[in-house]
């Protein structure tokens, strides 16, 4: 047996221990899992919501050992118009919601609600990616995806509307429930629009104090609301804004492998979820008019008159705000 002297024993007993060491922080590399921190601008009741949960678990389950989404949370942990503000500022990891709840500082939100082009469309053809490109530049967040568009919003009243002589809607002095994103539109239809926020829409329509809203139907369901409303206007206009919002931060921290699972597993909830929102927004439609709710009906040239009347509202706003992405967008998200 060779004898060592004392220091090249120590030497090699330091060696042996590092060795340990490394390996030991190599196997935690590898089993290290990233983690992200998710809040959502609904609560858990609400359909997007639920769709939202659903990508999350489908994303644990084929990032199991690289990446997990811990959904923490909705509104009653961080205010959902406040959600994405947190996001850039690092203080949460990522949320799901409107992107329209930051259009003071983002008017090119617009192009998401003013779109008529599935969200496959817009991916392929660069507008994603311009999307990402301006909410880097004026909210500091990671945009993923783009979930339910196909959900549009129909106007839902408690009487039943008047009309013009050329069968268009007249809304005058009623009040509407609305958002900055529709207030253009409702006013164009004689609408007095009220901002109430989305937990107060059920006291506002069990009490009366307003006439209506322009809602998704899925949503609508979700809240429970249609208990009140009576008449749902057709045809459906604009598309939801929902999106998936990483800080950027976060994001660059996540492995390759990571950011790799959340990308295929996003893009395939988009393409799967504008085809599963149309089915549900027609089923959803088809349960209220089973349970007694009317239809009113825009026929023919009034119909598209309306349905451009509401793009336009939109679009001519994107234009008013001097963004330099205005045409852009509207060239990659619109159809004509």
């Amino acid at each position: 047996m060779t004898a060592f002297p004392p220091t090249h024993r120590l030497r090699h007993a330091a060696l042996a221990l590092a060795t340990v060491a490394v390996g030991a922080l190599s196997g935690t590399a590898a089993l290290a899992e990233d983690v992200l921190r998710s809040l959502t601008a609904f609560p858990s009741s609400d359909n997007t919501t639920q769709f939202y949960s659903r990508f999350a678990e489908a994303v644990n389950e084929r990032g199991e050992g690289v990446v997990r989404i811990d959904v923490v949370g909705g509104p009653e942990i961080v205010p959902g118009m406040q959600q994405i503000e947190a996001v850039g500022r690092g203080v949460i990891d990522m949320t799901f919601g409107p992107i329209s709840y930051a259009l003071g500082s983002m008017p090119e939100a617009d192009a998401w609600v003013g779109s008529d082009l599935e969200p496959t469309v817009s991916r392929a053809n660069g507008g994603f990616a311009l999307m990402q490109k301006a909410a880097a530049e004026k909210l500091n967040i990671h945009i993923l995806a783009r979930f339910a568009p196909a959900a549009p919003l129909h106007i839902y009243l408690l009487e039943e509307p008047a009309r013009t002589a050329d069968g268009q809607l007249d809304l005058t002095g009623k009040r509407l429930r609305a958002s900055p994103l529709y207030n253009a539109f409702y006013e164009s239809l004689g609408a007095v629009p009220v901002s109430i926020p989305v937990p107060d829409v059920y006291t506002g329509l069990e009490r009366g104090t307003f006439d209506g809203l322009g809602y998704p139907p899925s949503a609508i369901e979700g809240w429970n609301w249609d208990r009140f409303l009576k008449y749902r206007v057709d045809p459906g206009f604009l598309q939801s804004d929902l999106g998936i919002y990483i800080a950027p931060a976060k994001w660059s921290a996540l492995s390759e492998d990571a950011r790799r699972i959340l990308s295929e597993v996003a893009i395939e909830f988009e393409a799967s979820g504008y085809t599963e929102w149309q089915k549900l927004t027609a089923d959803v439609n088809a349960r209220f008019e089973a349970n007694g709710m009317k239809v009113a009906r825009i026929e023919g040239e009034a119909g598209r008159a309306y349905v451009d009347a509401a793009h336009d509202a939109v679009w001519n706003r994107l234009k008013a705000s001097g963004s330099p992405y205005a045409d852009e967008l509207r060239a990659l998200y619109f159809s004509r």
